[in-house]
């Protein structure tokens, strides 16, 4: 309580009742979570059996989706031998996004990635992939040895520097990808609940006074719509980044 404001602990934000127990315990998250698969899954499905030349509704969400990712993120970091991973990318891109943007939507009003499970677990999966695409492409041996032995590095200095690159490859990069994901949108719910908050003590007191918290409120919305697209679109882009390293590695 400051000022007569209350402010929920960041518990009562994040967390709900859950709908069972154990493991198999089910909240709102998890909902939110469920949801946000079956929107992709529609999207896409819905998207690709439309026939029609000129592309309208579903079909033209769908191919704008397909042709950003593409253009923006595969040929920009992996190059043309890199589109068949398109489908991957695809997914990961509009599900991220889907999942960010529940925090604007009215009666959800949480983000999905704000829990950390969901970031990690989509992290581990990139990392599980990009390891099995270099060891496809260079073979074990040559692959983590182009991968913690960079070229041009002193005899005196390599010691240090594999050590680095390979804790980069094993650790840094998944942790990163999991950690902005999460940071960034639980840092968002927290600051549009502390507006809100604060916009509806004032609007209790004078509704006047509550006119300049609930235009910033307003205005962090459409931010952290903006947000929710960048958070995606960093996420995919360092996916892709980093197959890309597997495929290619530098000499």
């Amino acid at each position: 309580m400051i000022l007569g404001l209350d402010f929920p602990p960041i518990s009562h934000v994040t967390e709900w009742p859950s709908w069972g127990s154990g493991p198999l315990a089910v909240n709102k998250v998890v909902v939110l979570m469920w949801l946000s698969v079956a929107i992709v899954f529609v999207l896409m499905y819905v998207g690709g059996r439309q026939q029609s030349l000129v592309p309208k509704g579903a079909k033209n969400v769908a191919e704008s989706a397909v042709d950003f990712v593409q253009e923006n993120v595969i040929l920009q970091t992996i190059g043309p031998d890199g589109l068949g991973f398109t489908p991957f990318l695809l997914t990961i891109f509009t599900f991220v996004f889907v999942c960010n943007i529940w925090e604007i939507i009215p009666l959800a009003q949480m983000p999905v990635n704000a829990r950390i499970a969901l970031p990690a677990f989509m992290a581990v999966v990139v990392w599980v992939l990009y390891l099995v695409v270099g060891i496809m492409h260079q073979g074990p041996l040559k692959y983590f040895k182009n991968s913690i032995v960079p070229p041009g590095v002193p005899w005196f200095a390599l010691p240090l520097v594999s050590l680095i690159e390979l804790a980069q490859i094993v650790i840094v990069r998944p942790l990163s990808l999991a950690v902005r994901l999460f940071a960034n949108m639980i840092a968002g719910h927290l600051l549009l609940v502390s507006f809100a908050v604060i916009t509806q003590a004032l609007f209790e007191a004078t509704i006047v006074g509550a006119a300049l918290p609930f235009a910033l409120l307003v205005a962090l919305t459409g931010f952290e719509v903006l947000v929710s697209f960048l958070q995606a679109y960093i996420f995919t882009i360092l996916a892709a980044v980093y197959i890309g390293s597997s495929m290619h590695p530098e000499h």
